[in-house]
């Protein structure tokens, strides 16, 4: 995917000294507030979270980059099977706006490029309308409703699951490229 993208950006493996500025975006209130688990993570929880997930080969921990500046982190999360996989993301509070789309655009590549999945399966709070909107202007299709699936001390949330397959990834790659 090179195509003349305003933002141009890339994914890479999470580091140790990516920590830190990972936690502090998680735990921002903007970032927070839309995340299944709502509460503030402390830094040895988060340390411990690492080093579970970096010795875990289902569990891909990446870092999204524009211009060298890290910008936002993705995870993938490998399902039995291998061929499919549960996607999280979240942007830093201060990323350079319009850069969700470009972050969408590069983990996928990544997903279906590298990982060569089958599938990625993604959810969003269905208050979470910004989410709900991004998974489907990347070609994501909406495949139910969790009914009161995640509860955030007050309220419990219904849960929009979503799924895109590789030949729709596909098919979503050659009609941006056939727009330009």
């Amino acid at each position: 995917m090179s195509e003349n993208r305003p933002i141009q950006g890339l994914v890479r493996e999470m580091r140790g000294q990516d920590l830190d500025l990972v936690l502090q975006w998680r735990n921002h209130i903007d970032v927070r507030r839309f995340m299944f688990n709502q509460k503030k993570i402390a830094l040895e929880e988060h340390r411990n979270w690492f080093e579970r997930v970096s010795q875990d080969s289902s569990r891909h921990q990446l870092i999204f980059e524009v211009n060298n500046v890290p910008s936002g982190a993705i995870n993938f999360s490998l399902h039995d099977s291998a061929t499919n996989a549960d996607w999280g993301f979240y942007l830093a509070p201060d990323a350079v706006k319009g850069s969700g789309h470009e972050l969408g655009l590069v983990a996928l590549d990544y997903a279906f490029s590298k990982l060569r999945l089958h599938k990625v399966c993604g959810e969003a709070l269905a208050f979470n309308e910004r989410s709900i909107n991004f998974h489907l202007s990347l070609g994501f299709k909406k495949e139910g409703v969790l009914r009161e699936n995640c509860f955030d001390v007050k309220v419990c949330h219904d849960v929009v699951c979503f799924g895109l397959l590789a030949f729709e990834w596909n098919q979503y790659c050659r009609e941006s490229h056939d727009e330009k």
